[in-house]
């Protein structure tokens, strides 16, 4: 991305108000300057983003949000926040420090004695449990974004720009995320989601470096870099004495061991009792004509008019000073003079109007109001509560203000009530989801049921929002995917085996409970599955018990009567009951007096038996 020169800005006012004065840095993303906030009298910093981003409407309104919730910040370790901008380049309006930055001296050579660095520790993680504590992550901690003031005060700097930043893509110059690399916490080289212990990862790199000068797994490209810290534990170098201990722990690979940035500050403050007192941070202020900003060709200079000295008399004569007359005329001529020139000051003098109260008009009838007298107007556009989209807040400045003819007037515009975040109702009942979602002031859309093999029937599967999208209009609905739990499914097919262990893994695999049954079977041998119940292609539900029918082999059956008959009627009825006769006892041409088994009894076929007839014949 091509930058504008530094001091081709110079002498430029944006929004109507901050005159750009002198430059104060350059980076990736922005380009910083001291200004002259025009309207209030005072010094203040202005962060001009890169032309680039100003056609990018997502990060716009992204920029937007962010800045509204970093201005409402109140805290002596967070930068202050004024005001915000899109004046064909979107810019945000700080607190001005004098006193640099850490990066400012770490690139000049300085390190902080240990109790320097727990100073900064210190107040960083006092700012830092603050900022969590209003749900506010900065994603970008590192040394350029810990200034001081001129007394040493540390805040710190661009809360919520580096998320902007971040999705709207922007690179760096060695083509990395702009701040995510050098102090990126192993869940960011992972591409997991970051909370507030990756802040807590990100200051016990910086504190390392303040002390010892070297950011801990820095390797010659970002893949490399972020590939040695996703799997690597910080460990903080010896050098950093007491501290090295909750430094470590700071350093975790899983972010729940990390210790919260209150319980850090406690635990540095457990610490600086082992170290002397710090002495004065190495500042690296401003760069020379910085340091007051503003001369006095801006406000116009003052200049003492010397008294006129006395008439003087001869102190030796008594003859009368015939020169007064002289002064006299030219008194009355000097006074002509200021008469004269005050009377065409006056008449040069603009008109001045007090501010009217346009407050709860549409942004048309305020330009028309203020147009009126000849007010020049300046929108900006905020969310409120209370408030509806497009109805007027309040002006700077405020109603009943004196204005001259031709001032800016700042009109401040709703766009609406604030966003609402939209809560996480993954893997909640219906119910509990929309019980949620109605707390936060959304609605429930449209609910999609889907059949799910892993979540039961009624819960959500996910809440439908567009990628990157986390708050919405109140009042927004919001679509579900919800679980009608595991389709139903067709009983498989039997293992060719017919094995029955065979039977209970294909039943299991297809999430069925298999159980199993005997009975006797002509045609299926002995242990072997004869068939599943219900059977195969039967569609069912997930968890259906299905019975697998093993065969105990053929059935025991009885020993048919075959008294009175011929051996040979006999032997043919025997086995067509499936018995085998083994044997003729007695005369084989007479009639069967009996069998062995006996006639009636229960055997299983094949069983062998014996005819009895009489031993002779009459």
């Amino acid at each position: 991305m091509t930058q504008a020169p530094l001091n081709g800005d110079i002498g430029r006012v944006l929004g109507g108000r901050y005159r750009l004065v002198a430059p104060v840095g350059s980076g990736a993303s922005a380009r910083v300057y001291l200004a002259d906030d025009v309207t209030l009298r005072r010094r203040v910093a202005v962060k001009v983003l890169h032309e680039g981003l100003s056609e990018d409407d997502a990060f716009l309104r992204r920029f937007r949000a962010e800045a509204q919730t970093a201005a409402s910040l109140n805290n002596p370790h967070v930068l202050g926040v004024y005001d915000w901008g899109h004046d064909a380049v979107p810019f945000l309006v700080t607190e001005y420090l004098g006193g640099g930055s850490l990066r400012g001296m770490l690139e000049a050579g300085e390190r902080l004695t240990l109790s320097q660095a727990l100073l900064t520790g210190l107040e960083a993680a006092r700012g830092l449990d603050y900022a969590h504590g209003h749900d506010l992550i900065h994603r970008d901690i590192k040394p350029a974004n810990l200034l001081y003031d001129e007394s040493g005060r540390l805040r710190i700097a661009d809360f919520g720009l580096a998320r902007a930043i971040a999705e709207a893509g922007l690179t760096d110059q060695d083509g990395s995320m702009v701040g995510t690399v050098r102090y990126s916490a192993p869940e960011q080289a992972r591409g997991e989601r970051v909370g507030p212990a990756a802040d807590i990862y990100a200051l016990a790199l910086v504190i390392n470096e303040a002390v010892t000068g070297e950011v801990p797994f820095m390797s010659d490209t970002a893949i490399a870099t972020l590939m040695a810290r996703a799997d690597t534990p910080f460990e903080a170098d010896p050098a950093l004495g007491p501290m090295q201990g909750v430094l470590r722990r700071c350093g975790a690979l899983d972010p729940a061991q990390r210790p919260s940035a209150g319980e850090l500050a406690a635990e540095l403050m457990a610490s600086a009792t082992d170290l002397a007192r710090p002495t004065p941070l190495p500042l690296i202020g401003p760069a020379p004509g910085i340091a007051t900003g503003i001369d006095s060709t801006q406000h116009g200079t003052v200049h003492e008019v010397s008294p006129v000295g006395s008439i003087g008399s001869d102190s030796g004569s008594e003859e009368p000073d015939v020169r007064w007359p002289w002064a006299i005329v030219g008194l009355i001529g000097l006074i002509a003079i200021i008469v004269g020139g005050y009377l065409t000051w006056d008449s040069n003098q603009p008109v001045v109007y007090e501010v009217p109260d346009v407050a709860g008009q549409t942004r048309v009838q305020a330009t028309e109001a203020l147009g009126e007298i000849g007010l020049v107007t300046n929108f900006s556009d905020r969310r409120e509560s209370g408030t509806s989209a497009g109805e007027v807040l309040a002006t700077d400045p405020v109603a009943g203000t004196e204005v001259a003819e031709g001032d800016l007037i700042v009109v401040y515009v709703s766009l609406g009530e604030p966003l609402i975040g939209i809560p996480d109702v993954d893997g909640l009942t219906a119910v509990e989801a929309i019980d949620r979602l109605e707390m936060q002031g959304l609605t429930v859309g449209t609910i999609y049921e889907e059949a799910h093999e892993e979540i039961l029937a009624g819960y959500v599967i996910k809440a439908m929002v567009p990628t990157g999208v986390i708050e919405l209009e109140p009042g927004s609905g919001v679509d579900l995917r919800v679980s009608t739990g595991p389709a139903t499914r067709a009983v498989p097919t039997l293992p060719e085996s017919l094995d029955p262990d065979a039977a209970e893994s294909v039943l299991t695999d297809a999430r069925l409970m298999p159980n199993r049954a005997h009975e006797f079977s002509d045609n299926v041998p002995e242990g072997l599955v004869i068939r599943f119940e219900p059977s195969v292609g039967a569609l069912v539900d997930a968890g259906t018990s299905v019975t697998i029918v093993v065969s105990d082999g053929p059935a025991p059956r009885a020993i048919p009567a075959v008294i009175g008959l011929d051996v040979d009627e006999a032997t043919g009825l025997l086995r067509e009951a499936g018995f085998a006769v083994s044997g003729v006892q007695g005369d084989p041409s007479l009639a069967v007096l009996a069998t062995d088994p006996p006639a009636g009894e229960l055997h299983l076929p094949g069983t062998s038996v014996v005819i009895a007839t009489q031993l002779t014949s009459n």
